[in-house]
């Protein structure tokens, strides 16, 4: 088949472009040629997807029997993808479970529980797939909308619970440092590996019982924080103290990248992927989260991709300073020692 995959160098889209690939689909990208690279028996149609005209006009040139748009985030780019892809046998959008909200509750979300998102992301989000099923009722636009939860791979690194994407909990892990987790670390999250991801995707094409769906795209293992900082520390093969402070005293904190921690990390929310496992048999995920999370710590290894803590990370002693001298610390300082060695260190590297 010929394929279109809007995106293609992000961290699912890579792995579902490889994926086609070796499964002997013509695939083209529609993507502004910014960000990484595609294989070389990959296409590009270089452009902007909110170039509304533009991106229409290049992709009405095609006669393709499938796309993948990884790149809607918003009504308005609904109603272009539509505008762009008529006569397409198959549109698959991506979408997220953000749009189910984040309230903790004791059963499982599946995709008739209500839409209720907590931000503009999720909220967007849902009014694009308002406009994708409207247009499924009245025209049959053949879609189909999957909702990833938490993706990790090669292509977006190790997320930690606080911090988020600060990558230099790996080094502190390396260096002996102590690491802050949220409560007790008993929330558990569902992370699924990209490649797996992929086969959900892969396999959703071409399946006429699958259009005018909607399908929850997450891992049926669950992991708990405890658990899952323990096993990078078994990878890495370093043994540090996970410092427990209340989710209560880090919301009130000026720490970066904290809005994973507040908004997702901090819920006991489970996702259900019942849907998409009887209907599209072809995903089976291959990666269980150890071998996932060695694989992608390998990686940023290889591509230099795990900072120096000194060098990015100036708040998490201070908490953990204050708490084991039994104080709660009401402000995080940058200060300037820490300004300075950042700046030594770089001067230390270009050397």
């Amino acid at each position: 088949m010929k394929i279109c995959i809007v995106g293609g160098t992000g961290n699912i889209s890579s792995s579902i472009v490889d994926l086609l690939i070796k499964s002997k689909h013509e695939v083209v990208c529609f993507n502004r040629g910014l960000r990484g690279s595609l294989p070389k028996n990959v296409r590009l149609i270089k452009g902007d997807r909110s170039d509304f005209k533009n991106f229409e006009k290049k992709i009405q040139k095609e006669n393709f029997d499938v796309a993948i748009d990884m790149l809607c985030f918003n009504h308005l780019e609904a109603k272009s993808s539509i505008e762009a892809f008529k006569g397409v046998k198959h549109y698959i959008m991506c979408s997220t479970v953000v749009t189910y909200g984040n309230k903790s509750i004791l059963t499982e979300i599946n995709e008739n529980s209500p839409i209720q998102p907590y931000d503009s992301y999720g909220h967007y989000k849902a009014e694009a797939e308002l406009i994708f099923k409207e247009e499924f009722e009245k025209r049959s636009f053949p879609v189909t909308i999957v909702k990833p939860s938490t993706v990790y791979g090669p292509n977006s690194g190790l997320l930690r619970q606080v911090g988020s994407t600060d990558f230099s909990w790996i080094d502190r892990i390396k260096k002996g440092k102590p690491l802050i987790i949220a409560d007790d670390g008993s929330i558990k999250h569902q992370f699924l590996h990209a490649d797996d991801a992929a086969l959900a995707f892969e396999g959703v094409m071409g399946k006429k019982h699958c259009v005018g769906q909607n399908y929850i795209l997450a891992s049926q293992e669950a992991t708990n924080w405890k658990d899952y900082h323990n096993m990078a520390m078994e990878i890495i093969g370093k043994q540090v103290e996970l410092v427990k402070i209340p989710f209560a005293n880090l919301s009130k904190l000026n720490i970066p990248n904290l809005d994973l921690l507040n908004n997702i990390f901090s819920k006991d929310i489970s996702y259900s992927s019942k849907k998409i496992l009887k209907d599209v048999p072809e995903f089976k995920p291959k990666y269980l989260m150890k071998e996932g999370m060695k694989q992608v710590i390998d990686s940023m290894y290889r591509k230099n991709q795990v900072p120096d803590d000194t060098e990015k990370n100036y708040w998490e002693d201070q908490i953990i300073n204050a708490h084991k001298n039994g104080k709660v610390l009401k402000k995080i300082k940058k200060g300037l020692s820490f300004k300075i060695k950042k700046i030594f260190n770089k001067i230390k590297k270009s050397n």
